[in-house]
This record gives C-alpha cells, sequence and structure tokens, in this order.
C-alpha cells in the first residue's frame, strides 16, 4: 500500500453522514470511510451513527470485533490521522485515566453467566 491521505479529525467531522455526507469513522487513527457498509452492519445502522464522523476506537474495541470484522476494515480505509490529532487523542484518554471498560467482563461480574 502507498502513502496514506493525512486527515484532521475536523475533516472527519464533516462526514457525518447527515444531509447526505458520507459517513467517516477513525479507529486506532486510521480513517474509514463506511457509507456503504452502514445498512450491512450486523448491528444495525444506527450503531455506526452513533460515532458517525468522530473517533469510534473505544466502542470498536468495547465491542469486541471478530479477527474478520478487523480485517474487513482495510477495505474502507480512506486515510490516517494528522500527527497532532494523532497526540491529541492520546492526551484525551490519559486524562480519561486510561481506563478501559470491558463491558463483557462487567455483565459477568454483575449477572454471572449471562454474558458468557
Amino acid at each position: 500500500m502507498g502513502e496514506l491521505t493525512l486527515y484532521s479529525l475536523n475533516d472527519v467531522a464533516q462526514r457525518n453522514g447527515r444531509d447526505g455526507a458520507d459517513t467517516w469513522l477513525v479507529i486506532h487513527d486510521m480513517v474509514y470511510n463506511v457509507t456503504k457498509y452502514k445498512e450491512e452492519h450486523p448491528g444495525g445502522s444506527e450503531l455506526i451513527d452513533e460515532y458517525a464522523g468522530r473517533d469510534a476506537t473505544s466502542g470498536f474495541d468495547d465491542f469486541g470485533h471478530s479477527s474478520e470484522a478487523k480485517r474487513m476494515l482495510k477495505d474502507f480505509l480512506v486515510g490516517e490521522l494528522i500527527e497532532e490529532d494523532k497526540r491529541a487523542n492520546r492526551k484525551k484518554k490519559v486524562a480519561n485515566g486510561g481506563v478501559k471498560i470491558n463491558r463483557k467482563s462487567l455483565l459477568r461480574r454483575l449477572c454471572g453467566s449471562c454474558a458468557s
């Protein structure tokens, strides 16, 4: 693969799926155009719409997508975040204490085997 186009979070925010705009997401600093995939998403287009035009890394990771889903991302890759926004994202994660909640583990603790 050649060099990727660089985008800012502001560029991505303008592609929020509203008013006919494409739907872009950021996952692990990479930018994806998921416009054509929205209706095929097994969890429904609403889940993608929730993160449209924003960084969806936490939602993507928290759900625990399969290896196949991660491989599919390559088909939608349009670019990469600029360094400044990558750093800003890392600072936000540190400011939030770097706490990542694993929903499956939390459910397992709350209601035993129901989330196994």
